[in-house]
C-alpha cells in the first residue's frame, strides 16, 4: 500500500461519491484517502497531505470544481487534479484546463479507464477521454498555426507532451538526455506562457501541433 496512488474523491452527489470510493477500492494500486462533497472540503483534504490525485467533479456547491482545482494546483503543485464530470462542453473543458487540471474524463468512463487515467495523471502525464480529445482536436478555441517562435525541436517536444509522454519517454524517443528534455520544456513553456503540462497540451491542440503525425 505504500506505493499506492493516494486519491481524494470530490463529488457533491452522495450516491456518486460513495460509488466512486467503492469503485476505486477495486483498482489495484489505488487507495482513497478521503471524500469531499464540495470544493472547499476537497481543498481542506489536500491541505492535510497524504494525497497524490484529486478525482474532481466540476459542478459542486460552496466552491465549484474549477475553482477548487485552481486553488489546489496553485497551493499544492505536487497534487494532480483529474476531472471526472458529466459535462464535456468546450467551456467546461477550457476552464478546467486553465485551472490546472491534468486530465479530463466524463462519467461514462469505466473502472479500467479511470484506473489508467489515475496512473497517468499521478505520473505527470495528461489524460483525456475520447470525447474530450475530439473537442480538443476540433479546436477548443480558435486555431492559430503560429507557434510563438518555437524551434523545430521544441515543437516536437510539445507534440510528444500532448501525446501523454513523460520526460524519460520523450528522451528515449528523441535520443536525448532527460536534462535536455527539461531544458526544451522550460524554454517551450516560457515561450507559450504555459504554467504546467495541461496548459501546454491545450496549446498544442489549439495550434494544430498535437494532431501532426
Amino acid at each position: 500500500m505504500t506505493d499506492a496512488i493516494r486519491v481524494v474523491v470530490a463529488d457533491d452527489q452522495q450516491v456518486v461519491r460513495e460509488g466512486l470510493v467503492a469503485l476505486l477500492g477495486l483498482i489495484d494500486g489505488v487507495h482513497v484517502t478521503g471524500a469531499a462533497a464540495n470544493g472547499v472540503e476537497a481543498v481542506d483534504l489536500v491541505a492535510r497531505g497524504n494525497v497524490d490525485v484529486v478525482l474532481m467533479d466540476l459542478r459542486m456547491p460552496v466552491l465549484d470544481g474549477t475553482q477548487a482545482t485552481a486553488r489546489i494546483t496553485a497551493d499544492f503543485p505536487d497534487v494532480a487534479v483529474l476531472v471526472l464530470t458529466t459535462y464535456a462542453d468546450d467551456a467546461s473543458i477550457a476552464s478546467a484546463l486553465r485551472a490546472g487540471a491534468r486530465g479530463y474524463l466524463t462519467k461514462d468512463a469505466g473502472r479500467a479507464e479511470i484506473g489508467a487515467a489515475l496512473r497517468s495523471t499521478a505520473a505527470g502525464q495528461s489524460t483525456f477521454d475520447a470525447e474530450v480529445s475530439k473537442r480538443l482536436i476540433a479546436g477548443l478555441t480558435s486555431t492559430d498555426q503560429s507557434t510563438d517562435g518555437l524551434t523545430a525541436r521544441e515543437t516536437e517536444v510539445l507534440r510528444l507532451i500532448a501525446q501523454g509522454l513523460s520526460n524519460p519517454e520523450i528522451a528515449g524517443r528523441l535520443f536525448i538526455s532527460e536534462a535536455t528534455v527539461k531544458t526544451h520544456i522550460n524554454n517551450t513553456f516560457a515561450k507559450i506562457g504555459a504554467r504546467h503540462r495541461a496548459e501546454a497540451v491545450r496549446y498544442a491542440y489549439q495550434k494544430g501541433v498535437a494532431s501532426d503525425s
